[in-house]
């Protein structure tokens, strides 16, 4: 359940064309905007193939008349190509950033509201660093690829079929030659991109392993130096550095090579064609101006060229990381198929319930598939009816079991580790669903109630706490959004955080940040409990929710626990004695089963494994 893996395992893009047809899509919904771009960049592209050609008029122009009007006349003219270039190209970098802006914005949008849509097996199973590195590494990628490749790709390319179009007018000829240039470039920059674009999609992976193996080591910092492991993380972090450097490298090496190879090529053209063009004029084959034009086409043959070549580089890296995060957005999201919702209700005079929209304290459960099957009410009433599950299929965590919480009972589980106690937890919530058997919640099988009204009904305090940025009573207030600050206070105070929340600076208004870090760990599961106590549900569930508070608060906070455990189904996963004595049952687990049940006092007379444990606990307390 706990391995963790990448995003993406492939070492290449394994479908460019549904890569393409998937960003296309995005920069479909700004078509106007984007068409402006295109339009804005042919015209670019264009003034400088028209201002070049210039050439040839005002060369000739002037051999022949010598007219200082006709020169100054030509000049303006192709001054204003120029202009209007200019200006188009700055029009289209304007809008192409407006534009990018908003497709990164919909695409970490899309990821993000996705992302959320997953079930917990899917964080279980992939690093937060690697989801991560989508946000961070791969949206920058396609960032720069729309900012700097997008628009210039459109321009080249109309500078490139362009300028072989003017060099075919201008001399047919000699266009032969210049297109067996044409020719030996586009050959070595396919050849290169092929066998360059798979070391880049290993350069984004490796890039999001090193990131992960960063994330990790950044937040473990106390475990690494406690037992002095910085050696070995730096080995482990050299390893993955290195992985990364081979992928860059190998990315970069062909890349690296295709500028060259055409401005090469480039310049022996260029050679080739000043010699024969110098020959056809002296044997009058073609006039000068013309030859003048010819030669200026075909230095800058190679500028569109290079500027394809290095703007091939961004997109390669930017349709490897596209491909990972789409392949992110295409992960099916958690299913939920429960037609059953909570509501609010009153009573009537007769005793039935009827759901209505006001608050009113009260909660039913309502199938939206049979609205004329009666409302049930909240109670709180859990059973597991030969419950067995596996996080894996080769491997049950619980076999067989049966069990039940009545409304207003406190159910505690013990055991060894690993024997399924909170794997009970995540199934009542529905984190996972059952391989057999079934729980029902006041009669309901939990997996015909929606998700998230079955979630609202329940009250959980983790073992691991986790304190978000913002007020301390906005973390109180994380359990119930709509809280007021009164309901924030008496939730805190239920929880006995009231007295430390006062102490601290700004009271309630007190900044929690890295998760808690200006908090010690027993404040933060006080304040993860008024997190609990805010929301009023009627079940509870605790997993080892007193595990980091001393003997001291404990036994400051066990009245208000039992204040707020009054009336509620509780289930607690607890290990200190005082947690467990109180229960109205207790469970004993090993290895997936129920191995025995009843009070303290009746398992202690039992002299089984409670018993052993239990004097097992008193010798070490």
């Amino acid at each position: 359940m706990t391995n963790k893996k990448k995003v993406t395992g492939g070492k290449r893009p394994q479908n460019l064309r549904r890569t393409l047809g998937q960003f296309s899509a995005y920069l479909g919904r700004h078509r106007i905007m984007i068409g402006l771009v295109a339009l804005l960049a042919a015209i670019s592209a264009l003034a400088a193939l028209f201002g070049t050609y210039m050439i040839r008029p005002v060369v000739n122009g002037l051999l022949e008349n010598g007219s200082k009007a006709y020169l100054a006349g030509a000049i303006g003219f192709t001054a204003c190509i120029y202009i209007v270039g200019a200006l188009s190209t700055l029009g289209y970098t304007q809008l192409m950033v407006r534009a990018a802006q908003k497709v990164l914005q919909e695409i970490r949008q899309d990821l993000f509201a996705h992302l959320q849509t997953q079930p917990l097996q899917y964080f279980d199973t992939h690093r937060n660093g690697d989801l991560m590195s989508l946000f961070t590494n791969d949206v920058d990628t396609i960032s720069d690829a729309l900012n700097n490749s997008f628009a210039i790709v459109i321009q080249t390319f109309i500078q490139v079929v362009g300028t072989l179009i003017m060099l075919f007018i201008l001399n047919w000829r000699l266009s032969l030659l210049v297109a067996v240039g044409y020719v030996g470039m586009f050959w070595y920059i396919n050849f290169s991109t092929q066998h360059s674009r798979a070391y880049y999609a290993k350069q984004q992976n490796s890039l999001g392993e090193l990131d992960a193996y960063i994330e990790e080591m950044i937040a473990g910092q106390k475990v690494v130096k406690v037992f002095n492991h910085q050696q070995a993380d730096l080995a482990g972090f050299a390893a993955r550095n290195e992985k990364l450097r081979q992928a860059g490298t190998g990315a970069q090496s062909y890349a690296a090579t295709m500028i060259p190879a055409v401005v090469s090529i480039g310049y022996i053209n260029y050679a080739v064609i000043a010699v024969l063009g110098g020959l056809m004029v002296m044997k009058g084959w073609t006039d000068l101006g013309s030859l003048a034009s010819y030669l200026v086409f075909v230095r800058q043959t190679t500028l569109p060229i290079n500027q394809f070549t290095q703007q091939g580089n961004f997109l390669l890296a930017a349709l490897a990381g596209a491909e990972r995060i789409f392949a992110a957005m295409e992960q099916p999201p958690e299913v939920d198929e429960g037609t059953v919702e909570l509501v609010n209700v009153r009573e009537n005079a007769d005793g039935t319930l009827t759901a209505c929209p006001e608050t009113t304290g009260r909660w039913a459960w309502r199938d939206s598939a049979h609205p004329d099957v009666a409302l049930e009410p909240l109670r709180g009433d859990v059973r597991f009816h030969n419950v067995s599950f596996g996080y894996t299929p080769e491997r049950l965590i619980l076999q067989g079991l049966s069990l039940y919480a009545k409304p207003g009972q406190k159910i505690a589980f013990v055991g060894s580790t690993g024997a399924g106690k909170t794997t009970i937890t995540n199934l009542i919530n529905r984190f996972y669903d059952v391989t057999a058997g079934s729980i029902t919640y006041d009669g309901i099988d939990v997996r015909l109630i929606r998700k998230n009204a079955l979630r609202s009904s329940l009250g959980i305090v983790l073992q691991d706490t986790h304190l978000f940025t913002g007020t301390v009573a906005d973390n109180i207030r994380f359990g119930k959004l709509n809280a007021t600050q009164e309901e924030i206070e008496r939730a805190a105070k239920i929880a006995n955080a009231d007295s430390f929340i006062r102490r601290l600076p700004q009271g309630y208004d007190t900044m929690v940040t890295s998760d808690g870090a200006n908090l010690s760990q027993g404040q933060r599961q006080l304040l993860a409990i008024a997190r609990a106590a805010v929301a009023d549900p009627p079940v509870l569930i605790l997993d080892e929710a007193t595990s980091s508070i001393d003997t001291r608060t404990e036994a400051l906070i066990e009245k208000g626990m039992d204040g707020l455990m009054e009336g509620r189904t509780v289930f607690v996963i607890a290990h200190r004695l005082s947690t467990v004595r109180n229960a109205d049952a207790i469970i004993v687990l090993e290895h997936g089963r129920i191995v025995e049940r009843g009070t303290h006092d009746e398992l202690l007379a039992q002299k089984g494994e409670y018993y052993q444990l239990y004097h097992g606990m008193f010798e070490l307390a």
